[in-house]
């Protein structure tokens, strides 16, 4: 396992992440439950048009980068995510219903991120680890500064505040990235049939790899649709305070995973893969249990003072996402493990049980207790999809299921490393 690169990556998500916690502050102290509630539902209508742009592109991208020449996979993408933004975007005014304002914002934003997700895709297979974390960390900033200066410098106030500068700021970093990705060696070239066929190729793995991603963001978000209908946006603000506390925790696996899925794709040694998601997977559940159990002892008043009076009740829901959340931080690393060996079936069986538990807990769960109602069939849905994906690991790896649980020697490592 490559310490140093985990730590780069963990180091530029921790500023990105401090960085979405302004966010998360700010809108929730100046535009109160509704306002946070109603960010909150941009921000998954964007993130649903956006893995729906995936179906032809997402991580098969980097998965193909190496083997194929970049142009003949921009391409297709980038007229993908197009299409999808204009279709999404009229599909979910016609079923939300909101104002026409809206759905121009959610628009321009969906194609400015897929496009930009595009060139950063294409640059990580590359190995630009770097400067793909570095966009990461420069998207949270740009927008926490627009922010900024929309609600204090022209005193901007509104939900409308935070869409734009999304928008102005995925318009900066396209133009950033083009940059970059125009430097590589590949030039646009080779016969139409050549071009076809990248694009038929990047289209039939992005369906197999892209579609676990799908059904996980309903398993991450149906809950905030069915309280938004169920319950009101002002609910879906303080569920939305809460799970963006728990899910901070998901820097240290996701950082993990990453470099994990990076070297499984490259590596020649069929046993190499196996043995480092066994260390991952074990390190990712440690670091995650400590994070939570601090958190989960951050007393409601303080949560009060710093998010405001309304978003006290966001500590019941850190304490309804603990377990879940440890669950997936071992779910991303044997997620990470099926999907850098092309084994995409596994990821989407576990996708889809995660689904339908989600679907099960949901109906019975949120009309009884709500928000925290919702954070429960989160943890049943991350529970769930956890366990059918470590059997079939153990099954494929020939190991017992112990060596997944975290023993002392993995702490003595990770403490020797880090002296280092």
């Amino acid at each position: 396992m490559n310490l140093r690169r985990i730590l780069f990556t963990f180091g530029t998500r921790l500023g990105a992440a401090l960085l979405n916690f302004g966010l998360v502050w700010l809108t929730a102290r100046w535009l109160g439950a509704a306002g946070r509630g109603e960010v909150s539902l941009f921000a998954i209508d964007r993130t649903l048009l956006l893995l729906f742009a995936g179906l032809v592109g997402g991580s098969s991208l980097i998965y193909l980068a190496p083997r194929r020449n970049l142009w003949h996979l921009l391409l297709p993408a980038y007229g993908w995510s197009v299409l999808v933004s204009a279709v999404g975007t009229t599909v979910v005014w016609w079923w939300r219903q909101p104002p026409a304002a809206y759905a121009a914002y959610l628009g321009a934003a969906s194609l400015a991120e897929g496009l930009v997700l595009v060139h950063v895709q294409l640059l990580l297979g590359r190995r630009r680890e770097r400067l793909y974390n570095a966009v990461g960390l420069l998207q949270s900033l740009g927008v926490a500064l627009g922010l900024a200066a929309a609600f204090f410098a022209l005193r901007w106030q509104s939900a409308p505040a935070y869409y734009t500068a999304h928008i102005l700021t995925y318009l900066v970093l396209w133009v950033l990235t083009g940059r970059v990705l125009w430097q590589q060696p590949d030039r646009p070239r080779g016969h139409r049939r050549r071009w076809r066929y990248v694009a038929r190729e990047l289209a039939r793995h992005s369906r197999s790899a892209h579609f676990s991603n799908l059904v996980s963001f309903a398993n991450y978000r149906l809950g905030f649709y069915f309280v938004a209908a169920w319950v009101g946006t002002g609910a879906v603000g303080v569920l939305s305070v809460g799970v963006a506390l728990a899910e901070a925790i998901w820097l240290i696996p996701r950082s993990i995973s990453q470099v994990q899925y990076v070297d499984t794709i490259y590596s020649a040694n069929v046993a190499a893969p196996v043995q480092a998601t066994v260390r991952a997977v074990r390190l990712s559940a440690v670091l995650s249990a400590l994070a939570v159990l601090v958190l989960a002892l951050v007393p409601a008043h303080w949560l009060a003072a710093v998010f405001g009076r309304d978003f006290a009740g966001a500590q019941r829901i850190v304490w309804a996402l603990a377990l879940g959340v440890v669950a997936f931080s071992m779910h991303m690393q044997l997620s990470a493990f099926f999907a850098g060996t092309a084994r995409y079936r596994t990821n989407n069986t576990a996708a889809v049980l995660g689904l339908v538990l989600t679907l099960g807990a949901c109906s019975v769960l949120i009309p009884r207790y709500g928000a925290v109602g919702a954070a429960w069939a989160a943890t049943v849905s991350y529970l769930g999809s956890t366990l059918w994906l470590a059997w079939r690991f153990v099954r494929a790896a020939g190991i017992s299921p112990t060596e997944l649980l975290p023993r002392p020697a993995d702490a003595a490592l990770l403490a020797q490393r880090l002296r280092r």
